[in-house]
């Protein structure tokens, strides 16, 4: 099978053929339809990750999925040939048989939800990590009726999809992007107010919330900076890796956020979309031979997700 995969330490990913894994009694095989690019993939791919993760060569890059089941494990229940299911690999080791960029993959069938009637494989593929950080965030926020928050990196998949989730828990939200189509796009997705994440940022959000804004989400940008804007007592959540040390404040809480998917998150996610309570958008979808295209296109800055597809 084909698979965008890095063979050693010093070399870049590209194109092999690699066996179609077999799956275990806990496994479902998974035939890829579409998965998503996360910054993760690029982190991986740039060679930043082996001295903080286990992993064997060659590893297979791409960590959610949405494709149809073609076999399962004699010990699996609940899901059938023929499903068409999304999931997360689950934990951090990487290898040649924890990656979605490839035409099959072995996954434990715990790891994956049937995706509803309706929604079609790419819209399926950008809640995976995406879509579970931004709930986690959300979540780790406590956002309620009322309070103003604060999206930096909203015009990305996890902010795109966590400015939905806080105009629905009834917030204010500020999201940072370029005036023109960026700003248009966030709006569209409920923000109240835009803030141009090219300019002075902490000015224009001061100028919008004088006594502060009550919660943050750090998915771009300056911790510490952004972090100036918040009430005293507020939170903020960063899936980047910011911690309280970084972010510069002893009187505020600062959450650190590393996504943990479950089942039963996308399925919660998946039918908010197949409901019409979440929207998605592809900025593009790349076939699996061009996956240094949608690396690249991911890297330059997108109105929602990348995908590679078949």
């Amino acid at each position: 099978m084909k698979a965008f995969a890095i063979t050693s330490r010093n070399t870049q990913p590209s194109i092999h053929d690699l066996q179609t894994p077999e799956p275990t009694s806990d496994d479902v095989l998974v035939d890829i339809e579409a998965a998503s690019v996360n910054g993760f993939d690029l982190s991986v791919a740039a060679g930043y990750v082996w001295d903080m993760i286990p992993h064997d060569f060659p590893v297979v890059l791409g960590r959610d999925l949405v494709g149809t089941v073609t076999a399962i494990g004699e010990d699996v229940t609940g899901i059938s040939v023929g499903d068409r299911v999304a999931g997360v690999i689950p934990g951090m080791a990487l290898g040649a048989r924890t990656g979605t960029f490839t035409e099959h993959v072995a996954v434990p069938a715990t790891a994956v939800t049937v995706v509803p009637a309706g929604i079609d494989a790419q819209q399926a593929a950008v809640i995976g990590l995406a879509g579970i950080a931004a709930s986690d965030a959300l979540t780790a926020l406590d956002v309620q009726a009322g309070d103003t928050v604060l999206i930096s990196g909203a015009t990305g998949g996890v902010g795109s999809i966590a400015v939905q989730l806080a105009v629905a828990a009834g917030a204010t939200v500020i999201a940072t992007s370029q005036a023109g189509p960026e700003a248009d796009y966030v709006r569209s997705l409920g923000a109240a107010h835009t803030v141009d994440y090219t300019g002075d940022v902490t000015a224009a959000v001061t100028k919008l919330a004088p006594h502060g804004v009550d919660k943050i989400l750090h998915a771009a940008g300056d911790a510490a900076s952004l972090a100036t804007t918040l009430k005293a007592g507020g939170t903020l959540a960063s899936t980047l890796g910011a911690n309280a040390e970084q972010a510069g404040r002893d009187d505020v809480t600062v959450a650190t956020i590393m996504a943990a998917a479950t089942a039963d998150k996308l399925a919660t996610l998946l039918d908010k979309v197949a409901n019409d309570e979440l929207r998605v958008n592809v900025e593009t979808a790349i076939p699996l031979d061009r996956a240094h295209d949608a690396f690249a296109a991911f890297a330059d800055g997108t109105l929602g997700k990348v995908l590679i597809t078949r």
